[in-house]
C-alpha cells in the first residue's frame, strides 16, 4: 500500500446515473444499488477522466493509502465486461466512452408487406421508415 491518488464518490450527492461509469476506460466504476461504486482502487489510475463527466459533483481525488494501480489486472477486468453474459447485467466498457446508446444506428425489419400498405385507408400514408435514428 502506497499514498497515491484514487478516486472517492460521496453517496450522499451521488444519484446513480452512471455517466462516470462511460468515462471511466479503466472500468473501476459500476453503479451498484442505485449508487456509483468504486469497483476496486487497483483499478483506479487516479487520473480523474470521471470527474467532469458527474452532474452532481459527487467524485473527487483524493490523496490515500491504497494498492498500487494494476495495469495487467485492469486489463483482464475489462475482458471480463466485455463478454457477452455480463453484458445484461454490467454496464459495457466500449472503445469510445461518451457514446450515447441511442445515437447507435439500427435497421427496423424489412419493408412494410404489401398487404399492409393495401389495407390502409384511402388517403393513409404508411411508415417507410426503416432505419432508426432518422
Amino acid at each position: 500500500m502506497a499514498l497515491r491518488k484514487v478516486i472517492r464518490i460521496d453517496e450522499e450527492k451521488c444519484d446513480g446515473c452512471g455517466d462516470c461509469v462511460t468515462s471511466c476506460a479503466e472500468g473501476a466504476i459500476a453503479v451498484s444499488d442505485g449508487k456509483a461504486r468504486l469497483v476496486s482502487e487497483i483499478y483506479c489510475d487516479g487520473l480523474g477522466a470521471c470527474l467532469g463527466h458527474c452532474p452532481q459533483g459527487a467524485i473527487t481525488i483524493e490523496d490515500r493509502e491504497a494498492a498500487e494501480f494494476d495495469e495487467v489486472k485492469t486489463k483482464q477486468h475489462l475482458e471480463r465486461l466485455r463478454q457477452p453474459q455480463l453484458r445484461a447485467t454490467a454496464i459495457p466498457v466500449t472503445a469510445a466512452p461518451h457514446q450515447c446508446p441511442g445515437s447507435m444506428a439500427r435497421t427496423l425489419p424489412g419493408r412494410r408487406p404489401t398487404a399492409t400498405r393495401d389495407a390502409a385507408p384511402a388517403g393513409a400514408s404508411v411508415s417507410e421508415l426503416m432505419n432508426w435514428p432518422v
